[in-house]
């Protein structure tokens, strides 16, 4: 649907909840121990309650943030595998790599094709121009359709 579509949907549909939400959380504070672990739950939900209401404003706002939980999974498991890392360069390499590799996929890039672009281009470029750096970028227009992944399928 569109954003305009899920805008009015959630003003239908979640607004309602959420106000009855909110009037509960109040009415609980007054009844709970502030630092009982309920009454934090509820002190933090009601210092939170802008962000947490935010997605109602604006239909192209994502009502959760599993797309970012998914993004930065990759280097939790990294920072893991990181301590077994020989040398602290060895550690930062490594991440590196997963840092690239984990924007190219959120760009929506092959990563094997986008480092062999990567690694291709590089040797023959002059690093202290931005202007060519920035063409390299997994988000600029003028990465070969070679890297990009479409359908889920790999070039």
């Amino acid at each position: 649907c569109t954003p305009e579509e899920r805008y009015k949907k959630r003003l239908k549909h979640s607004q309602p909840l959420l106000e009855a939400f909110s009037a509960w959380l109040k009415t609980e504070k007054s009844n709970v121990l502030p630092k009982s672990l309920l009454g934090q739950a509820i002190t933090y939900c009601l210092n939170q309650w802008e962000k947490l209401v935010a997605f109602l404003e604006d239909g192209r706002l994502e009502i959760d943030n599993n797309r970012s939980e998914r993004s930065i999974k990759p280097f939790v498991i990294g920072r893991k595998n990181w301590i077994f890392s020989n040398t602290p360069k060895g550690a930062k390499a490594s991440s590196i790599i997963y840092s690239i590799v984990e924007t190219a996929k959120e760009n929506k890039l092959n990563p094997f094709y986008y480092l062999r672009y990567l690694f291709e281009r590089l040797p023959n470029m002059d690093i202290s121009n931005m202007d060519e750096l920035d063409q390299l970028l997994p988000w600029s227009k003028t990465i070969p359709l070679n890297c990009r992944v479409f359908n889920n399928l790999s070039q």
